[in-house]
């Protein structure tokens, strides 16, 4: 069922070029106004004695200031802004079994932050006070399905971790759950399988972040049986399963989870809370809060109207990146087996000091200008294009994030690329890295959004 999802664009409901066209015509037809505006002018929001902007209710999400210090690499001491939001939101998709195939319903869903304004989310994106109807809006559609299911109505269910360098202690629910009962169709929603979603993630910001995150948890190796078989997948889809299911590894998992382990404890995060009127480098205007240097990113404010959404119009500030950035894997085969280059990254907002990210994972124009670029970083960017097996830009959470985009890359090592690595550098098969996502905040979200792109076709 699921396999046969996987390997599939045929859909007798909607085509792969229907659903590319009514994503153009969602586009056309939806009315989007996103103006940046003074804090001040904010309905609903306002900004406290020291600087930080907080909504009247409470509730939904805030921006604070925080003093950072760590002992890894050459930045130690450091203060910014940074997203505030403790609530656990639900990231759901609603999937159903049709003729022998799983479908997932997916919606056509604006965020005021979108590059390209409606891209593909899952059934059900909603943060607590969403769906608590805070905002005195509808409640999310298909919430019911979710807050009723019954464990058996579940393929998968995670915590999993959102930005760390953006969000502080960030977490949301990845849910897929599956119903046997017809299920309307309401406008901007439509079934699609998991080929044809893989498919679209290799189109320049058409599937958002939300999604990717929630289908990077599905092991696909799970779900092969002898009448799949393995003769539809394309070579490299072959080599993935492999990668995934062999108990071969150039490391042990004991090993990771030790070297894991022994950083965690090497190295030293220190979060507090501080003003955001008292953040050296940085300043707060009527309009933004921004770097001395205009680097990073900066706090807008803006104000939305969307014409179908559960709230028509609201205000609400945004976090807007200074340039595009770079996340990518480099894999190669160790015996046989490929294997991901897996670096344990710091980042002010984790829960637990390091997650598991990307092989390069930067701001493009901060590395392009650094003295000391990040590993492996060149051989990324100057691979040439026979050794790049995915190649697109990504759209951050457009609900938080003004045009942030990341090129998500998956790049083959040649032959003399070496085995020995850095400190906080490891070789993970596709096995060991799934054995890591089925527990909280080991994956960063950057390397979750490029595993959900392998495409076994």
């Amino acid at each position: 069922m699921i396999i046969k999802s996987l390997l599939t664009e045929s859909n007798p409901f909607n085509s792969t070029v229907d659903i590319k066209s009514w994503i153009e015509q969602r586009n056309r037809e939806v009315e989007v106004e996103v103006e940046q505006i003074p804090f001040e002018k904010m309905k609903m929001w306002h900004s406290e004695s020291d600087g930080s902007i907080r909504h009247d209710s409470g509730r939904f999400f805030s921006i604070v200031g925080i003093d950072v210090r760590t002992d890894i690499d050459s930045m130690q001491h450091w203060r910014q802004p940074i997203i505030l939001q403790p609530e656990v939101g639900y990231l759901g998709i609603l999937t159903k079994e049709i003729d022998g195939v799983l479908y997932c319903l997916m919606q056509a869903k604006i965020e005021p932050g979108n590059v390209n304004c409606v891209q593909i989310s899952p059934t059900l994106q909603a943060t607590k006070s969403n769906y608590s109807c805070v905002h005195s809006g509808k409640a999310p559609n298909y919430l019911g399905y979710f807050v009723n299911a019954k464990p058996e109505n579940i393929i998968l269910d995670q915590l999993q971790s959102e930005q760390g360098a953006r969000f502080m202690r960030k977490r949301n629910r990845n849910i897929i759950i599956k119903v046997d009962e017809d299920v309307p169709v309401l406008e901007d929603f439509h079934w699609m399988t998991l080929g044809q979603i893989k498919e679209l993630m290799h189109c320049d910001n058409l599937v958002n972040m939300d999604t990717r995150t929630v289908l990077s948890g599905l092991k696909i190796s799970d779900y092969i049986t002898p009448l799949d078989g393995l003769k539809s997948m394309s070579e490299f889809g072959r080599s993935m399963i492999l990668s995934s299911v062999t108990n071969y590894s150039h490391i042990s998992t004991r090993d990771h989870l030790s070297w894991l382990t022994n950083l965690k404890a090497k190295y030293d995060l220190f979060v507090n809370f501080c003003p955001v009127n008292d953040m050296p480098g940085w300043k707060k205007t009527d309009r933004e809060i921004v770097r001395d240097d205009e680097k990073y990113f900066k706090i807008i404010g803006v104000n939305v109207t969307i014409s179908n959404r559960e709230v028509a119009s609201w205000c609400q500030p945004l976090v807007q990146p200074m340039q595009n950035g770079l996340c990518a894997f480099i894999i190669k085969k160790i015996n046989g087996i490929y294997h991901f280059l897996v670096q344990a990254k710091l980042e002010c907002g984790n829960f637990d000091v390091m997650e598991l990210a990307p092989t390069v994972q930067c701001l493009t124009g901060n590395a392009e200008n650094s003295a000391k670029k990040p590993e492996f970083y060149d051989y990324v960017m100057n691979a040439p294009k026979e050794r790049i097996i995915i190649d697109a830009l990504q759209s951050e959470e457009g609900g938080r994030f003004y045009h942030e985009q990341n090129r998500n890359m998956l790049v083959e090592a040649d032959d003399n690329f070496p085995l020995e690595l850095p400190e906080r550098y490891t070789w993970m098969s596709l096995r060991q890295i799934y054995k890591f996502l089925r527990f909280n905040n080991y994956l960063n979200i950057q390397a979750r959004s490029i595993i959900s792109a392998l495409n076994y076709k």
